[in-house]
C-alpha cells in the first residue's frame, strides 16, 4: 500500500520502543532503527501537544547533519495529560504508585506526536485520546507495578497490559495512540503527504 513511498525512502525509526517497532512491522513497513540518547527536557511553558511536538522534534534533530536524500526519520513522543499537568515516565515504584493512584477513578488524555524528517522538510502531527479509569485499589496498583514494572511508560501504564484490561472503563479516540503511536494518522501521512511535500 505504501510502495511509492518505500521506493523513494528508507525509513529510520528513531526509537528504542519495542511497541513502536512492532507497530511498523504490523503495517508492513520495512525500517531500520537508529536513535540518539537525548535528555527529554522541554520548556516549562509548553502544554499538551506542544510538549510532545517539541520532544518528538528534539529526538529527530540529531539527524540534521547526517540525513541522506533517500532517508525518512520517524520520531515520536507521548505524554499523559492530567489536571493541566504532563505525566511522564515514573522513576521508581513510589512515583508509579502515585501516578496510578491519581489516575484512579478519573479521566485523562494521552497525547502522542510523530515527527517526520527528510533532508528537505520536517513535519509533526499529533493525536489525542481520552481514557477513563475505574477506581483502582492499592492492591491492584501494587500488583500491576510489581508484575509489569511500567517505568518506561508515560503515566505509568500500558493500556495493552493487565491494568488496561481490568482498569480502563472506556476510551474516546484512537486506541493505538494510547500505546504511543497513532497508527491511522501515521499511515495517512505516509500515504498522502510525504510524496507530495508542501
Amino acid at each position: 500500500m505504501l510502495k511509492n513511498l518505500l521506493d523513494k525512502y528508507s525509513i529510520i525509526l528513531a526509537s528504542g520502543s519495542p511497541r513502536r517497532q512492532q507497530f511498523l512491522e504490523e503495517l508492513k513497513i520495512p525500517f531500520s532503527i537508529k536513535f540518539f540518547d537525548i535528555e527529554e527536557i522541554y520548556p516549562p511553558q509548553l502544554i499538551r501537544e506542544e510538549i510532545t511536538n517539541y520532544l518528538a522534534e528534539l529526538k529527530a534533530k540529531p539527524f540534521d547533519t547526517i540525513l541522506k536524500e533517500d532517508e525518512l526519520i520517524i520520531a515520536s513522543d507521548t505524554v499523559v495529560w492530567f489536571k493541566n499537568k504532563a505525566l511522564g515516565k515514573p522513576k521508581n515504584h513510589q512515583e508509579s504508585f502515585d501516578m496510578l493512584s491519581a489516575l484512579s477513578g478519573n479521566s485523562h488524555e494521552v497525547i502522542s506526536s510523530i515527527c517526520f524528517k527528510t533532508k528537505r522538510a520536517t513535519k509533526t502531527i499529533h493525536d489525542c485520546t481520552k481514557v477513563y479509569f475505574k477506581n483502582l485499589t492499592s492492591d491492584e496498583i501494587n500488583f500491576y507495578i510489581d508484575n509489569y514494572k511500567p517505568f518506561d511508560k508515560a503515566g505509568s501504564y500500558g493500556i495493552q497490559e493487565w491494568i488496561g484490561y481490568i482498569g480502563v472503563e472506556k476510551i474516546e479516540g484512537n486506541y493505538s495512540n494510547v500505546m504511543g503511536f497513532p497508527l491511522s494518522k501515521l499511515y495517512e501521512f505516509l500515504k498522502n503527504e510525504v510524496n507530495n511535500p508542501r
